[in-house]
C-alpha cells in the first residue's frame, strides 16, 4: 500500500485517504496508491460504500508540479478515474480546501459528492495553456449542461461548493468544518438508503436537451474576443462539444486528441513559464528565507490622487487602516469620493458587499498634517515625477516617522538613492512603484537602493503578498526594469511614427502580439501629461531631449483619455481610440518641421524595433544586476505592463525566437538607426556565442 495513500474501514464504509502534503497533488505515487486502496476497497466484503477523502487543507488540488515537464508515469489520471467510476460499489468523494484540475475531475469519477460550504471547485488548466485531459470536458457538463460547462472551463474560474450544489456538480454541501464526519454521515446514508452505483458518464438527459443547438457557435463567436489570440480556449469548446455529440468513449478520445494539441502549443510552453515564474519571483537571491519582516499594521500615503486612492485601497481591502495626507482639504473629498465610488461599482456588481464598502471606507482616514504619521508602519509617497517635491517629502518624514517605519516612494523612474539621501534612515527607504489603476493591476516593483537593508527589502515583497500583489524586487536605475524598458520601446515607437508609420499601425502591431492595447492607446490611458513631466525633469537637468510631437498635444490640452482628446479622441463614456485628422495633421506638421520625408514602414520593422529594443535593454538590465534573473523581467512585463502570457514574457519569447535572430536584427539597426538603445548587449553577444539563452543564466 503506497504510504501516501491509506485504506480503513470504519462500519460499513470504506475509507480512502490521500496524506501528500502540502496540497495532495496527485504524483505518480497518490495515482498509485489510488488504485491499489480502491482493489482493497473492492475486496473487503464488509465495505458497502467506499469513501474518498484527504488529510490536510485540502482536497486533491490538480496534478503535482514537481512533474511537469518529466514522461507520465502509468498509472494516468484517466485510468485511475476509470477504475473508480468502474467500481461495484458506490463511491463518494468528500470535498474541503479545493479540488482543482484532475483533483475535480477524480471527485467526478466518483459516484457521489459531498462538500463542505467553505469548499472550492474548478478546472484552471486552461490558464497553463491546456485543457482537463483526463474527462473534464467530457464528464462536467453532463451535470451542469453545455452553456456552464463551457464558462467554467474556458475560464479555469473557480466556483464556491454553494454554487456547485446549484449547477449540480455536487450532491449535497454541509456548514461544518470536519470533512472526515461529513463524509462518514454522507457515505452512511448511501448506504442506509441502498443508493446505487451512479456513473456521470451515464447520465444523458443534458446532452439531450442541447442536441441541435447553435450554442458552440455562439459559444466560440463571444470567445473570439475574450480569448483573442489564446490556443486552448478554442480547444476547450471543441472538446465540450464532442460530449454532445459523440459517444462517450468517443469524446474521451477527442479530449485526448485536443489535450495533445495543446500540449504540443507554444502558448503552453509561455503559460507554465509565466506559472512558475510568478512564485519564483517571491524567492529573492542573495535574501535569506529567515530575513525579519516587520509588522506592517497601519500605512501612511502621500497624495490623494489616482495612485494614492488606489494604493489606499488594496491596504484596506485587506484590513489595514490607512492615513491619507493631502495639501487641501479639497483634493482629501475628492480622493474619498473616487474610492468609495470604485467600491460602490463593485457592489454593484456583487463583487463586495455594500457592509463591505462600508468596512473598507472606514479604514480609510484622511489629513492634512504629517503628523498623522508619527505611528505608522509604513508610509508611501504617491505625488507626481518631481525630485525637489519627492525629496523635500522625505525630509519631513524622516523627522516626523517612528524608528523603524518603512519610507517607500511610488516613483516610477527616479533615483531611490537620490530620495533616500535626503533622510537621516536611508536603509529604511525603499522604492514600491504600483502601476495604474493601483487598486487592479497586480504588479509591485519594489525597488531596493543601494544603502536598503535586507529586512526592509523582506518586509515589502511580503507587504506585496498580503495586498495580493505579485511583488517583484529589482535595483535602482533610470526607470527600474519595466518604465526603463517601456522608454525604449516608446522611442521606437515615436521614432517609426516621426519616419512615417502611424500611431494606429504601431498600436495594431502591438495588439496583434497579444498586448491588450498598444503604445500610443497605453499613453493615452495613463495621461500623456506624465510623460511630458518626465521630459521636462530631464530638461531641467540639462539633459538633451528630442523635440517630439507629443509635446504639442500636452501644450493643445490634450491629456489623454482623462480630457477624451490625446494621441486618440473618445467619445463619452467610452474608452475606445478613435484616429483624429487634427493629429495627422500634428503629425505631418512636425514632420515637415523636421525636415523628414515620410515613408512606408512594414509591420515586421515595427515589431523588431519596439520589441528587440526591449529585449537587447532587457539584456543590459540582467548584465547590469538590475534584475536578478530573466524571469523577473517576464513577470514584470506580465502583470505590469499586459505583455502575452502565453508568450511567457519578453525573455521567454526571446529565447523562443532565437537569440542569434534577435541579435543579427539588433546589429541590422545599430547600422540603419544608430543611438545606444541598438548598441548590443554585451550579454546578449555572450549568450550567442555560446549557444545559450536567458533561461540558461
Amino acid at each position: 500500500m503506497s504510504e501516501v495513500v491509506s485504506y480503513r474501514r470504519q462500519g460499513v464504509i470504506g475509507v480512502i485517504t490521500v496524506n501528500y502534503p502540502p496540497v495532495n497533488a496527485l504524483g505518480h505515487a497518490v495515482r498509485s496508491g489510488l488504485l491499489a486502496a480502491l482493489e482493497q476497497g473492492q475486496a473487503d466484503a464488509d465495505a458497502k460504500v467506499l469513501l474518498l477523502l484527504c488529510e490536510g487543507r485540502t482536497f486533491m488540488a490538480g496534478a503535482d508540479i514537481r512533474e511537469f515537464g518529466k514522461p507520465m508515469q502509468a498509472p494516468g489520471l484517466p485510468q485511475v478515474i476509470d477504475a473508480y467510476e468502474n467500481c461495484r460499489k458506490p463511491v463518494v468523494a468528500a470535498i474541503h480546501g479545493t479540488a482543482l484540475g484532475g483533483g475535480l475531475e477524480t471527485a467526478l469519477g466518483c459516484h457521489y459528492r459531498v462538500a463542505l460550504a467553505s469548499a472550492k471547485l474548478g478546472l484552471p488548466e486552461v490558464k497553463l495553456g491546456l485543457l482537463p485531459g483526463a474527462g473534464g470536458t467530457q464528464r462536467l457538463p453532463r451535470l451542469t449542461g453545455a452553456q456552464k460547462a463551457l464558462e467554467l472551463i474556458t475560464s479555469g474560474d473557480f466556483v464556491a461548493a454553494p454554487q456547485a450544489l446549484a449547477l449540480g456538480i455536487v450532491d449535497a454541501v454541509d456548514a461544518g468544518d470536519d470533512i472526515k464526519a461529513v463524509g462518514l454521515a454522507f457515505a452512511q446514508s448511501v448506504a442506509d438508503e441502498g443508493k446505487p452505483v451512479r456513473r456521470v458518464r451515464d447520465l444523458s438527459d443534458k446532452v439531450e436537451a442541447a442536441k441541435g443547438s447553435d450554442m458552440f457557435e455562439q459559444f466560440r463567436a463571444g470567445l473570439a474576443k475574450k480569448a483573442r489570440g489564446l490556443f486552448s480556449p478554442f480547444k476547450c469548446v471543441d472538446a465540450v462539444e464532442a460530449a454532445f455529440t459523440l459517444s462517450f468513449d468517443d469524446g474521451m478520445k477527442r479530449e485526448r486528441e485536443l489535450f495533445t494539441e495543446c500540449m504540443a502549443s507554444p502558448q503552453r510552453a509561455g503559460l507554465i513559464h509565466a506559472f512558475f515564474a510568478e512564485r519564483e519571483v517571491a524567492k529573492v537571491p542573495g535574501l535569506a528565507k529567515d530575513t525579519p519582516v516587520r509588522d506592517i499594521d497601519s500605512v501612511g500615503i502621500i497624495g490623494a490622487g489616482t495612485m494614492g486612492g488606489g494604493i489606499a485601497m488594496n491596504f484596506a481591502n485587506v484590513g489595514i487602516p490607512v492615513t491619507m495626507v493631502e495639501v487641501k482639504q479639497e483634493a482629501l473629498d475628492k480622493g474619498l469620493a473616487i474610492i468609495r465610488r470604485n467600491y460602490e461599482n463593485s457592489a454593484k456588481k456583487g463583487r463586495i458587499s455594500q457592509a463591505q464598502v462600508e468596512e473598507r471606507m472606514a479604514l480609510i482616514n484622511t489629513s492634512l498634517s504629517y503628523d498623522d504619521f508619527k505611528d505608522v508602519d509604513l508610509v508611501i509617497e504617491a505625488v507626481f515625477e518631481n525630485m525637489a517635491i519627492k525629496k523635500e517629502i522625505f525630509a519631513k518624514l524622516d523627522e516626523v516617522c517612528k524608528p523603524g517605519a518603512i519610507l517607500a516612494s511610488n516613483t516610477s523612474t527616479l533615483d531611490i538613492d537620490e530620495i533616500a539621501s535626503a533622510t537621516q534612515r536611508p536603509e529604511d527607504v525603499v522604492g514600491m512603484h504600483f502601476f495604474s489603476p493601483a487598486n487592479v493591476m497586480k504588479l509591485l516593483e519594489n525597488v531596493r537602493g543601494s544603502k536598503t537593508s535586507a529586512e526592509v527589502k523582506a518586509t515589502v515583497m511580503a507587504v506585496a503578498k498580503t495586498i495580493n500583489k505579485v511583488g517583484v524586487l529589482v535595483g535602482n536605475c533610470h526607470g527600474f526594469v519595466g518604465n526603463r524598458m517601456l522608454h525604449k520601446r516608446g522611442a521606437e515607437a515615436m521614432a517609426l511614427v516621426n519616419e512615417g508609420a502611424s500611431p494606429q499601425q504601431v498600436d495594431k502591431v502591438l495588439t496583434d502580439l497579444g498586448y491588450p492595447m498598444g503604445q500610443f492607446a497605453m499613453s493615452d490611458l495613463a495621461g500623456i501629461d506624465v510623460g511630458y513631466r518626465i521630459r521636462e525633469e530631464r530638461r531641467k537637468a540639462g539633459e538633451t531631449v528630442e523635440a517630439s510631437w507629443m509635446d504639442k498635444l500636452v501644450e493643445q490640452g490634450r491629456l489623454g483619455q482623462k480630457t477624451q482628446a490625446g494621441v486618440y479622441k473618445y467619445e463619452d463614456g467610452s474608452r475606445t481610440p478613435i484616429v483624429d485628422p487634427v493629429v495627422e495633421q500634428i503629425i505631418a506638421d512636425f514632420r515637415a518641421e523636421q525636415g523628414i520625408t515620410p515613408r512606408a514602414i512594414s509591420d515586421q520593422e515595427i515589431l523588431e524595433r519596439c520589441m528587440y529594443v526591449m529585449i537587447n535593454e532587457g539584456a543590459k538590465i540582467l548584465e547590469e544586476g538590475i534584475a536578478d534573473r530573466a524571469l523577473d523581467v517576464d513577470v514584470v512585463w506580465i502583470y505590469g505592463y499586459g505583455f502575452p502570457a502565453y508568450r511567457g514574457g519578453p525573455m521567454f519569447w526571446a529565447d523562443q525566437l532565437g537569440l542569434d535572430t534577435i541579435l543579427a536584427a539588433v546589429k541590422t539597426y545599430q547600422d540603419r538607426v544608430g543611438g545606444a538603445q541598438w548598441q548590443p548587449s554585451p550579454l546578449l553577444e555572450k549568450l550567442v556565442s555560446e549557444g545559450k539563452t536567458f533561461a540558461d543564466l
